[in-house]
């Protein structure tokens, strides 16, 4: 595997501060991560292996001016184990942390570690990493997800067994140490029934009702997932001047294969791709962007809006193929005259842009241009 599109910044941010590095489990935290001690010098500690967790416990740490300690988070003092290591170490010694969770929320509780580190996010493979913009290259993603391990494996079999492998990994290796859930085969259920539903306003009523548990326990459930990279959520755009719907978010699956209705598989990557853009220059650029969607009381929708500043730069609309230019995004492109607007479909060759300034053109063409 070729370098990852966050080694660079990673590499920089060391210099002066610890760095956390969070994303999906298997998303490729852990190669990155000795790879980059490859390069330094020093020593990997990971919670989840027993001789490992010794070493941490007892304050055996490695030699050499960078360490990595995976998983960590799974430690109950862990922001003070952290908190004292920063607070102690020589102005040479560098810190990684990697997790498979969202390490900005579980620093929350306890001390502080404001100011002592910066947090990144790895994400799946896109057509920009990869830096390609040919269609075989997105309908191999499509097939095959963005997970490194199954997209480099190349076979659609392997990559349904992992995909079912790692959803059961997730919740019993994962969620148990660090979540206090008692019904483990219920959430597993809640797991299973959210790809069936990407791309729809989330219902919690709906979900409650379906699986007969607590409107409070579902919610709880949905945000501890969101917690573990395993959903995300997006909430919609709330502009009073178009009467958008302001309460209900819509939810994709970071494993895109999970989703089994190709429309809406498609559109769950264009959110994954689309997410990792705005979260690498949100964590690398400090840019104040957010992914929406738009929704209406009059029923019309777009799929996504990108704002900067609060203010929509992208409005995009996916088609599966070359069809007309919805009628949403030309009322939304009549709102915002000043954000690019784009109707992206997975099959298909025209590349254009309309009389209303829309631009219609391959979902490859578009994604391979993003910075990450």
């Amino acid at each position: 595997m070729k370098e990852r599109y966050l080694t660079n910044q990673i590499q920089s941010d060391l210099i002066k501060k610890m760095v956390f590095v969070g994303g999906p489990r298997q998303v490729g935290k852990t190669t990155l991560a000795k790879e980059l001690l490859k390069a330094a010098g020093g020593g990997y500690l990971n919670w989840d292996i027993p001789a490992q967790r010794q070493r941490i416990l007892k304050g055996e740490w490695p030699v050499g001016p960078l360490w990595v300690l995976d998983e960590l988070h799974k430690y109950r003092l862990w922001r003070n184990l952290l908190k004292g290591l920063y607070d102690d170490k020589s102005e040479a010694q560098q810190i990684l942390v990697t997790g498979s969770a969202r390490l900005d929320y579980y620093r929350f509780s306890g001390d502080s570690l404001q100011g002592r580190y910066h947090y990144l996010r790895l994400h799946p493979l896109s057509l920009a990493e990869l830096k390609s913009s040919s269609q075989k290259t997105l309908m191999d993603l499509l097939r095959l997800g963005g997970f490194p391990e199954p997209f480099l494996g190349g076979s659609e079999i392997a990559a349904k067994r992992w995909s079912r492998e790692y959803r059961s990994r997730l919740i019993q290796e994962d969620l148990t140490p660090i979540e206090r859930v008692q019904d483990i085969g219920s959430l597993e259920l809640l797991s299973m029934r959210l790809p069936e539903i990407v791309g729809s306003p989330l219902s919690i009523n709906a979900l409650r009702e379906d699986l007969q548990i607590s409107h409070k326990t579902i919610s709880r459930w949905v945000a501890i997932l969101e917690r573990l990279y395993s959903i995300f959520r997006i909430p919609p755009l709330g502009a009073p001047k178009i009467r958008a719907v302001k309460k209900e978010q819509k939810h994709y699956q970071m494993d895109w294969t999970l989703v089994s209705t190709p429309s809406f598989r498609f559109e769950n990557l264009v959110a994954c791709h689309l997410l990792k853009w705005v979260h690498f220059e949100q964590d690398c650029s400090a840019r104040d962007l957010e992914l929406r969607y738009f929704r209406d009381i009059d029923g019309r929708e777009v799929d996504f809006v990108v704002l900067e500043n609060r203010k929509p730069i992208y409005l995009i609309e996916c088609k599966w193929s070359d069809v007309d230019v919805e009628p949403p995004l030309a009322y939304l492109k009549a709102k915002f005259p000043e954000a690019k607007a784009y109707q992206l479909y997975a099959e298909g060759k025209k590349d254009y842009v309309n009389n209303a300034g829309i631009r219609v053109c391959p979902a490859a063409n578009f994604l391979a241009e993003l910075s990450a």
